[in-house]
């Protein structure tokens, strides 16, 4: 039986737990035998993939690579995929870089196969490392899809926060990650009517609820781990009232009709 995560009760008190003890579970998902034979299969296979076709091929390579950038639900879009990898990333009309959704960009950047792009140095360590962490986010999200949005969160939101994109291109990052814009929405308090505003409208109510809560309205907030893990907190605490809630509501129901 693979490994099961240890998250308690779920909600903030699960990621405290998480929190504490991800060095241990990691390491756990990082043992069991199916993740160390993908990781080991990688390794062997990705020098010899030249192209993308090479790469869309191999279903095992390709499945461990968009494993690693959250993309694993494309693993059958392969025309598409071809299309997102062989890029030209310095064309802002390529594919990869018009898509919301910036994981696609850094996932063609990373294997470099469109004009004049460079393979990443570390791409083996990269792509199996966090093959591991998305394998341990997966398994976290069977039981508590929250938490599965806060381990996502904390590692996207360093990412963006060191990134020398401007500001609104950051912000609008977040606004086409679905997973990420939910811990971010839900954090600062943005209703279901948030989601209507035109875009520029977004931005602007986002930067200007982070400057209330962390101090500044820019992203770079965000390379600080204390502003992200304050960010996440509130997320699940503010998800935390809302599932009690309902709870309390649904008991309420259930005497009712007894």
């Amino acid at each position: 039986m693979s490994f099961q995560p240890i998250i308690g009760q779920g909600g903030y008190a699960g990621w405290k737990l998480l929190s504490r003890t991800s060095g241990m579970q990691t390491a756990m998902v990082a043992r069991d035998p199916v993740i160390m034979r993908d990781n080991d299969h990688f390794r062997q296979e990705i020098n010899g993939v030249e192209t993308a076709d090479d790469l869309i091929s191999d279903y095992r390579l390709l499945r461990t690579a968009l494993s690693a950038f959250g993309l694993e639900a494309d693993q059958n879009n392969r025309a598409f995929l071809r299309k997102v990898l062989e890029s030209d990333l310095n064309d802002s009309s390529s594919l990869a870089n018009r898509l919301g959704d910036k994981r696609y960009r850094a996932f063609a950047e990373a294997f470099g196969f469109g004009k004049n792009g460079t393979r990443a140095a570390d791409l083996a360590d990269m792509v199996t490392r966090r093959h591991v962490e998305a394998e341990l986010e997966s398994r976290v999200g069977t039981q508590d899809g929250n938490l599965r949005l806060a381990m996502n969160a904390k590692r996207e939101l360093a990412a963006l926060g060191s990134s020398s994109a401007s500001d609104k291109t950051r912000w609008y990052s977040i606004l086409g990650s679905t997973p990420l814009l939910k811990v971010v929405q839900g954090a600062l308090g943005l209703g279901t009517s948030f989601g209507k505003l035109p875009i520029d409208r977004q931005v602007e109510e986002m930067a200007l609820r982070t400057r209330k809560l962390l101090g500044s309205d820019s992203p770079s907030v965000f390379a600080d781990g204390a502003n992200v893990e304050k960010l996440i907190s509130r997320f699940l605490i503010r998800a935390d009232a809302v599932t009690g809630a309902q709870s309390n509501y649904n008991a309420a129901l259930i005497l009712l009709r007894n």
